[in-house]
């Protein structure tokens, strides 16, 4: 075991993961097409294993802070998610296709352990003064995965074939397991509640179902906490509204439908751009403020897009970046601020789940309102990423337990 584990290995493993997860969506979309020949079929694909994870990431939490060592909880998690990709390859063709939604359902579940349950876990590697810069470069390892892991799809897809892309996701999330199975242990003395031996199967899983409620309260009976958390769900409705939107806005400015994707990637280099500097001036300015300007750049970014002129659309490109990449990392900070020990991994994969169903049912409002008006829904997404930014800083109704249940860090 490492006396003390290097930064750069938690995040050489978390961007791995991360890109074999954004790897396995597109991989998906195109193995299902090429074995069902339907889109509609294919897209089944990525419904299941997207859903899944937005229902898994408070059971998961749980299990993660039930662990004395939560990275080797994860690493299993790696283990069944890529092995979960590689039985759907064997499910298509062989099996009858609703079996591999199914099995895609199930990997699905541990979805958001390569996501928060990984971020959860970098204040045991980054202590002190050290966290912020160090939330900024994870917050980076997202953005590098969703620019790398679509464009690592479409070209083995291109050069070895579509099987071949899901055997390369599925290997991208193997190769950051020795990480993982290594992230630090739990500090002795920690007052989180863990299952005995002698627990019967029926009070195991009653307090799997209270433990689960009290991640949950814990985000809504922190003011801050669960401001950051609805002001980002909001924002991922207007995200999943702008994903429908870019095939045709890339048919209508760009000359192609396919261009549209460039301008996510385009949003993922500004990201990353963003975080860089944010990286190097960590404390330049508060969450709270983070968050609502990256939430109103974003507003702005999508008011521009519909224009629908080619100039304009390429600067909202940028801009929705530059203010998508720092939320993202104000959003870490807030959670790692106000997350109490014993609920950290319940908290940051409840989190994922719901941003996660933010997006899908912005995705699933945005389908007929593009068909009928693309500037009205881009405008509409514009508006949902206002109220966004106005949340972190207006505040939502919450915040009812004492200030002693707080300092003990209980829901």
């Amino acid at each position: 075991m490492l006396k003390r584990y290097p930064l750069r290995l938690y995040l050489a493993g978390a961007l791995a993961a991360r890109a074999g997860d954004e790897m396995s969506g597109p991989a998906l979309l195109l193995v299902g097409f090429t074995a069902a020949g339907s889109p509609g079929d294919a897209s089944a694909l990525l419904a299941g294993i997207t859903i899944a994870a937005a229902v898994g990431g408070p059971v998961l939490g749980v299990l993660l802070d039930r662990a004395e060592r939560p990275g080797r909880m994860l690493a299993v998690a790696l283990v069944l998610y890529a092995a979960g990709l590689g039985a759907v390859l064997v499910a298509l063709g062989r099996l009858p296709f609703g079996v591999a939604v199914l099995i895609a359902a199930c990997a699905g579940l541990l979805g958001p352990a390569l996501s928060g349950g990984w971020t959860a876990q970098l204040p045991r590697v980054a202590t002190g003064d050290r966290l912020p810069r160090a939330n900024a470069l994870d917050a980076m390892t997202y953005g590098a995965a969703s620019l790398v892991g679509p464009a690592l799809a479409g070209g083995a897809a291109e050069l070895v074939g579509a099987s071949m892309a899901v055997v390369l996701a599925a290997g991208l999330i193997g190769a950051a397991l020795p990480t993982a199975w290594l992230l630090p242990a739990v500090p002795a003395g920690d007052d989180r509640p863990r299952p005995t031996a002698r627990s019967g199967r029926k009070l195991r899983i009653r307090s799997i179902g209270t433990e689960t409620v009290a991640g949950v309260r814990a985000i809504a009976g922190r003011p801050q906490l669960a401001r950051a958390t609805l002001g980002s769900v909001v924002c991922c409705a207007a995200q999943g509204m702008l994903a429908v939107c870019t095939a045709p806005l890339g048919e209508q400015v760009l000359g192609g439908a396919g261009r549209g994707a460039l301008l996510l990637a385009l949003a993922a280099v500004s990201g990353l751009g963003a975080n860089a500097v944010l990286a190097r001036f960590p404390h330049r300015a508060g969450p709270a403020t983070v968050l609502a300007a990256g939430a109103l750049a974003q507003a702005v970014a999508l008011a521009l897009a519909a224009s629908l002129q080619p100039a304009p659309l390429i600067v909202a490109a940028l801009v929705l970046g530059a203010g998508e990449g720092p939320q993202l990392t104000a959003l870490f900070a807030v959670r790692h601020r106000e997350a109490p020990e014993r609920l950290r991994g319940q908290i940051f994969t409840t989190g994922a789940s719901l941003k996660i169903t933010g997006f899908a049912l912005g995705a699933a409002a945005a389908g007929p309102l593009a068909h009928g008006s693309l500037p009205g829904t881009l405008l509409l997404a514009a508006s949902a990423s206002v109220l966004g930014g106005a949340l972190p800083i207006v505040g939502v109704p919450g915040g009812s337990l004492s200030r002693r249940a707080r300092a003990r860090g209980r829901p």
